[in-house]
């Protein structure tokens, strides 16, 4: 008995591989040999490695194949028909507008001999060069989505198979249970149907662009053909555009996308390298998606809806596929005012190049009330196409563009009675800038007030030339509201490379749709708030997906009472021009605004009457209520005339359609006032006398009467024909101011030569 505890102390001590520890470390633990230290390291990571595959692969492992056993893939039938719901339209009062159709709505769903082999492998070579051989996922295609998203680059993993899912199930949320379900269904997919059907199932749901899902839509709305008949290069085009389906208008965007398909069909040996260096681009027909259906909303109204929605975390493959009621902020009673008087306009015009558009904004909360952009199907060699929204295209502004001038300088504390040599014929740096004739020139101490109401031309130019400069005139549009391509993903063009800003000419080219919306923070009191043509949608389950915000933000200074004061004083300065311009404002309502006129350069070839014609010619102008832009031009550099060949102005068609459209559509409404602010840089003086007569009538009565502010591009030379900056002269005779109505002159009096 006595060698028991002997011996029990001594196994308790004794190591797994048998050996005594004659050894003891401080804390009386034995130390180890390095055998021993590497065995129980080996030990240690046999451990992990266990414990790892158990966590990362048998568990997971299990769950895939409950996962697997638990999801169904959808059919393609099912998918098709939660793809074709067309979209509903309401008008901001809750009445409908229309629906808009989808184009592939009625389709039918192609079997896999309907498609024909060069469609299929394009879409391969292009989405999953992969797809033959793998099981619904690519390992290599997850590490690199996973290695893009860690590093910031791009592209993704998806198979083919997850394209469809994601498609079917119409989810695309970033989040793990989402792909892990995917996965399951894109691994049942291949277990479940062969290869040439899950191809065929795949093409006959995804987007192409154009509202056309499946490829038997696309073939049509692209080439007006079926889906047997395609070519290789017809199909490169289509699967190129699977990635890209917003932008399939966009030419360059095109083209890009084509070339990439027709490399990667090369790579993969699906056509040779002789067919892809014969390939021709194939130029798709001509767009028909605006083609307007019976019941259909205003055609250039759904683009700009959908183009917002894009923005908005709904993009145009998801936009038949939610069952949405669109309410956007279009007025009826607006919509229709507008669509009056541009039609009114150009009735007895001679000129067949006249176009026009007009945009209405409230500038309480930023939506559009009216939207007319033109014809939006229009004649091209006795066929119909697709017309182009000149609402949203962008021109020269001419002298619409001088409230943001006078912005910029009411910014730097500087008011509306400065003093300028408002004369004609002044020269700077070598250029000679020309009023538009002696309605549209004052003295050498010309105040700013009555030089916005003259359009003095020589005042602005030398106010931005030598005190404000150009930078801070674009800064103040773009504060007001004007989206810039450079800057705010816009369609407008402000440049500052030279002087022409001043008077809205040479490379500064502005959008009807960004002139409402600018001058509507003018109305607003200088509380900018983001235009927007929708107020809300909702989806088929009555869910709000999307509702815009009408928060407002100070937009000329950080301080709201100083921004509230330069709008206020550049309304001050624009309530003249309206009376001075012959237009005339709906009772018991006040109007500011201001015209514009972009001189036409005279080419080779031209009657000698185009030496004197506009091109492009402007009212913009505001209620508190409303704020407006009414355009008449041509397409481009184009010179347009009345009758008897006289030239055009801002005051001659767009602003009796600018007054017209008010007119009809405040007619009932309570008149409202301009809030009164304080004199910036100095006292309120004396409104500035005009000397041209207020007509009574509800439209100007002579349609040669001028508007005083013709901005033209001289010879085309950056806007100054050698550096002339005149205008033009545009000021009817004139006649005493309690004349009833003007002395009419068949032409304009008028300078010598040319100008801005």
């Amino acid at each position: 008995m006595s060698g028991g505890p002997e011996l029990m102390t001594h196994h308790a001590y004794e190591e797994p591989d048998g050996h005594d520890d004659d050894v003891l470390d401080e804390d009386g633990k034995p130390v180890l040999t390095p055998e021993q230290r590497k065995k129980r390291r080996w030990k240690i990571i046999r451990r992990v490695g266990y414990g790892f595959v158990g966590v990362f692969l048998v568990l997971p492992a299990i769950a895939f194949v409950i996962t697997y056993f638990l999801v169904d893939v959808p059919s393609p039938t099912e998918v098709a028909q939660n793809q074709s719901q067309a979209v509903t339209y309401l008008f901001a009062d809750g009445s409908p507008m229309g629906k808009d159709v989808p184009r592939g709505g009625n389709r039918v769903l192609l079997t896999p001999e309907q498609i024909p082999d060069v469609m299929k492998h394009a879409a391969i070579a292009t989405e999953d060069d992969s797809f033959e051989t793998n099981s619904g996922f690519d390992v290599g295609g997850l590490l690199r989505a996973v290695y893009n998203q860690a590093t910031g680059g791009t592209g993704g993993g998806s198979t083919i198979s997850q394209q469809y899912i994601k498609k079917a199930t119409d989810n695309d949320a970033p989040t793990l249970t989402r792909k892990w379900t995917e996965l399951a269904k894109s691994f049942k997919m291949n277990q479940t149907y062969e290869k040439k059907d899950i191809i065929t199932a795949y093409l006959n749901i995804i987007y192409f662009g154009r509202g056309a899902y499946g490829v038997g839509a696309a073939s049509q709305a692209f080439f007006h053909k079926e889906a047997k008949d395609l070519s290789f290069s017809e199909a490169a085009l289509l699967a190129g555009l699977i990635q890209q389906p917003g932008r399939s208008e966009n030419p360059k965007v095109a083209q890009d996308r084509w070339n990439t398909a027709l490399d990667r069909m090369v790579k993969n040996n699906y056509i040779s390298a002789a067919d892809r260096a014969a390939a021709q681009f194939p130029t798709p027909i001509p767009l028909e998606d605006s083609k307007q259906q019976a019941g259909a909303p205003p055609a250039f109204v759904v683009q700009q809806v959908k183009d917002e929605l894009a923005a908005h975390d709904i993009p145009e493959d998801r936009y038949y596929s939610g069952g949405f009621v669109v309410q956007t902020t279009i007025d009826p009673k607006a919509q229709q005012a507008a669509e009056q008087a541009a039609t009114d306009a150009m009735k007895n015009q001679v000129d067949d190049n006249l176009l026009n558009a007009l945009v209405a904004v409230d500038p309480k909360t930023g939506g559009v009330l009216a939207y007319y952009g033109g014809k939006p199907i229009v004649q091209v060699n006795g066929q119909d196409q697709a017309g182009r929204d000149w609402a949203d295209t962008p021109q020269n502004p001419g002298s619409s563009m001088k409230p943001f001038d006078l912005t910029a300088f009411l910014k730097m504390g500087k008011g509306l009675d400065a003093k300028f040599d408002g004369s004609n014929n002044r020269t700077f740096d070598g250029r000679v800038v020309r009023n538009a004739g002696p309605g549209s020139s004052c003295s050498q101490q010309c105040t700013v007030s009555e030089a916005m109401m003259r359009s003095a031309n020589t005042v602005f130019y030398d106010m931005v030339l030598n005190q404000t400069k150009q930078g801070p005139v674009k800064d103040a549009a773009r504060e007001a509201g004007v989206k810039t391509k450079n800057d705010d993903g816009g369609q407008s063009i402000i440049s500052t490379k030279d002087n022409n800003i001043s008077l809205g000419g040479g490379e500064t080219q502005i959008t009807p749709l960004d002139m409402a919306s600018a001058y509507a923070t003018f109305a607003a009191n200088g509380q900018q708030r983001a235009r927007h043509f929708v107020q809300k949608v909702t989806n088929g389950q009555s869910e709000v997906a999307y509702e815009a915000s009408t928060d407002a933000k100070s937009a000329f200074d950080s301080d709201s009472d100083k921004s509230r004061q330069i709008a206020g004083n550049v309304t001050e300065a624009l309530k003249p021009v309206i009376d001075f311009s012959h237009l005339k404002c709906p009772n018991g309502h006040e109007c500011a605004g201001k015209t514009g006129t972009q001189q036409h350069t005279k080419v080779a070839g031209e009657p000698a009457w185009a030496a004197n014609a506009n091109s492009q010619t402007w009212m913009v102008g505001y209620t508190p209520s409303v704020s407006v832009a009414a355009w008449v031009g041509g397409d481009g550099n184009k010179p347009l005339h009345g009758k008897n060949n006289s030239p055009i102005y801002g005051s001659t068609i767009a602003g009796p359609m600018w007054q017209k459209f008010l007119s009809l559509y405040l007619t009932g409404k309570p008149g409202e006032k301009f809030d009164k602010v304080d004199r910036i840089g100095g006292e309120v003086p004396p409104p500035p006398s005009s000397d041209v007569a207020t007509t009574t009538d509800a439209t100007p009565t002579d349609e040669n009467q001028g508007d005083g502010d013709n901005n033209g591009n001289g010879d085309g030379n950056d806007g100054d024909q050698g550096g002339n900056h005149g205008n033009q002269s545009s000021s009817p005779t004139t006649t005493p101011k309690h004349t009833k109505t003007p002395t009419k002159t068949d032409t304009p009096t008028k300078t010598d030569e040319p100008g801005n």
